[in-house]
């Protein structure tokens, strides 16, 4: 009788998650029941915002809890279908979690179009994060040409895009990595104008204001911290920053002081907006097709990180939050 493996929490992290913090259970194979498929997963997503999943407390979505699967986006194929709009054999992404097998409603799937791209990239530049840089950028910080568009995480899934899709709208683009190899990728092979390595640069609000001397009008964070600090100061007078994520702090014991800033929000007349990008779930659909245009005009270039085996998920989690992906982080299953 074939079985499921499942990747459960087996306890909250402290500080930087352990792969002890995770464990394997093998389960009964899961049967679908009407309007559900069963699906095999092929490709794992491991993203920075499953970090806050795992510390036991709600935020904008319920916690994942020891003896919990976890959470995650997953592309899978379909090896049973009790739903009409679904047939074996069929790629689909979904969000089952890390797991080798899933029964679950046809109506929650999306079915993947291999005319837009590989079905890993619905996990990356065409799935949630390269929507999360499309949306997250062009929507809240409404770039104009010839601005000056600092990116922190800029080598990542969601900060290369979001540098990408700065420079098709005319933008000057800063991106900050942590590592001379990932600051030569972002502006050797994806065309940012400029870039500093954050963890052999001491002095954030020097090379900032070197590198922008005009100031900067949009700030696309990822990080927080120290980083976002400096970005803020050199910001121009109605200067927009997007908020995406902060993964300077996911892991800290103890939260980090730092400076006040809303009295430079208030004279410099910044918009300065958090999001999440479910916000924007209805048109998904129009931020891919434009994305997959970009791929096809040669104007956007994704890099993806893989590494072998459904075991491997939490190591592969782990790297992803000390920052040794470039790219996009994903496992095969």
């Amino acid at each position: 009788m074939p079985v499921n493996r499942q990747i459960k929490l087996a306890a909250k992290p402290v500080g930087m998650p352990k792969e002890s913090d995770f464990r394997i259970e093998e389960t009964a194979m899961p049967d679908p029941k009407d309007g559900q498929v069963l699906v095999k997963t092929t490709y794992l997503s491991v993203d920075p915002y499953m970090r806050g999943r795992i510390t036991g407390v709600k935020t904008y979505a319920d916690p994942v809890l020891p003896g919990d699967v976890m959470v995650g986006g997953v592309t899978g194929e379909v090896v049973k279908s009790n739903f009409a709009g679904l047939q074996t054999g069929d790629a689909v992404v979904g969000y089952w979690g890390w797991q080798n097998y899933a029964a679950v409603a046809g109506a929650g799937l999306q079915k993947l179009n291999p005319q837009m791209g590989p079905v890993s990239t619905a996990l990356g530049i065409l799935g949630m994060p390269g929507m999360t840089a499309y949306f997250g950028f062009l929507e809240i910080c409404l770039p104009k040409a010839g601005e000056t568009v600092v990116v922190s995480g800029a080598a990542g899934a969601v900060g290369s895009a979001v540098g990408q899709i700065a420079k098709i709208k005319g933008c000057h683009v800063v991106g900050i990595a942590g590592g001379d190899d990932k600051i030569d990728y972002i502006t050797k092979e994806l065309g940012f104008d400029d870039g500093f390595n954050y963890k052999t640069t001491t002095d954030y609000y020097g090379k900032l204001k070197e590198l922008c001397p005009k100031g900067i009008d949009c700030y696309f964070d990822n990080v927080g911290g120290a980083i976002t600090d400096a970005v803020l100061v050199l910001m121009n007078t109605f200067g927009r920053a997007s908020i995406c994520g902060q993964i300077s702090q996911y892991n800290l014991e103890k939260p980090e002081l730092g400076p006040r800033i809303l009295g430079l929000v208030l004279v410099k007349q910044l918009k300065v907006e958090g999001f999440i990008i479910s916000r924007w779930g209805a048109r998904f659909g129009e931020g891919a097709q434009q994305m997959a245009q970009w791929l096809k005009e040669g104007k956007l270039k994704y890099h993806e990180d893989i590494i072998e085996g459904f075991e491997n998920t939490p190591k592969a989690f782990i790297e992803m939050l000390g920052g040794k992906n470039l790219g996009k982080m994903l496992v095969k299953a």
